[in-house]
């Protein structure tokens, strides 16, 4: 079994895989997606979204990551996969699966779930340019307004070159809303002869126990739940070995926020620190009630110094530097 750390963009950056993978229990994660058009992006592009490319494409705490792109244009799509893996990606993955407004109305993500022949051609050109070691992935839903077209999508994204699937068991239109579907991972697993991730849903033990019978896969790709409760794929592991393993209390999730907060203060500029903090406790209010508290607390605070009295931070200590 493989647990994979998802892609969401907007909300896991570089610091939360970093304080995530560090709890544990994840076998890689993935970078929010690097939008390609028309052109060979700059190395500062990558390194953007993916500074790990200059530490050994890992996080400090060793879980490996993989590039992910986004886009329609398979030569161009294949140019960039080929300078990232030049950067030192040791996997590229291809996003199918977005389903903002905004990127599928420029031809990206879930909307090229409607062309299976796109896809395929799309994993063909990108397989043929990167390095025969480095791997190729993919995620995709169960389509856009309609799940009728799954199977063929995985089909196409298999037969271009695809090592593996992620699927997200929900279509588009379907967002985020509950149920995912996991019984379509099923379908998609009997079609393909590369691994499937079940992707969706998974918000507990339970979740994964019943994700496991329903899908028949063993990998998993956790996003918000993960985000919600950040030891959730350590609690996996252990029920996977038959054990329990009692959940991270809030008192030792504080030095996890500490970190978070003094890596946004470090790499971000005091105007958009607060927000990225404040979201994280946000989703937290789903698993510790004690966050429910602190986010009334940190709500309307925008100022970087109250905050950093309210984590109990000195701002002086050794080796704590604050963005500008």
């Amino acid at each position: 079994m493989q647990i994979a750390l998802a892609p969401m963009e907007g909300l896991v950056d570089d610091i939360l895989r970093d304080v995530l993978t560090g709890v544990g229990g994840v076998d890689w994660c993935v970078t929010e997606f690097i939008r390609v058009s028309d052109r060979l992006l700059p190395a500062s592009s990558f390194h953007r979204l993916a500074p790990e490319l200059q530490n050994g494409a890992a996080t400090r705490a060793g879980t490996p990551l993989r590039v992910q792109l986004l886009g329609s244009d398979p030569l161009c799509l294949a140019d960039n996969a080929a300078f990232a893996c030049s950067l030192g990606a040791p996997a590229i993955d291809l996003n199918f699966g977005c389903p903002a407004k905004t990127v599928n109305k420029s031809r990206g993500g879930a909307i090229l779930l409607n062309e299976p022949e796109l896809l395929h051609s799309i994993l063909s050109e990108v397989r043929k340019a990167v390095p025969a070691a480095i791997p190729v992935t993919a995620k995709m839903r169960l389509g856009f307004d309609s799940k009728d077209g799954a199977l063929d999508c995985a089909r196409a994204l298999a037969d271009g070159g695809a090592a593996q699937l992620v699927v997200h068991a929900r279509t588009k239109v379907e967002g985020y809303k509950p149920p995912a579907h996991w019984e379509w991972v099923a379908r998609v697993k009997d079609v393909v002869d590369v691994p499937v991730f079940a992707n969706g849903d998974i918000w507990s033990v339970d979740d994964w126990r019943r994700c496991r019978e329903v899908s028949g896969v063993e990998n998993i790709m956790l996003g918000r739940g993960l985000v919600c409760r950040p030891d959730l794929a350590r609690q996996i592991e252990a029920a996977k070995a038959g054990e329990l393993l009692e959940p991270i209390s809030w008192d030792a999730l504080q030095p996890l926020l500490a970190d978070f907060w003094r890596q946004a203060r470090r790499k971000m500029s005091p105007r958009y620190a607060p927000g990225r903090f404040k979201q994280w406790i946000s989703l937290l209010t789903r698993t510790y009630p004690q966050a429910v508290t602190m986010f009334a607390q940190v709500r309307r605070e925008n100022d970087c110094e109250r905050l950093d009295a309210l984590l109990g931070l000195d701002v002086n200590a050794p080796g704590f530097k604050a963005a500008i």
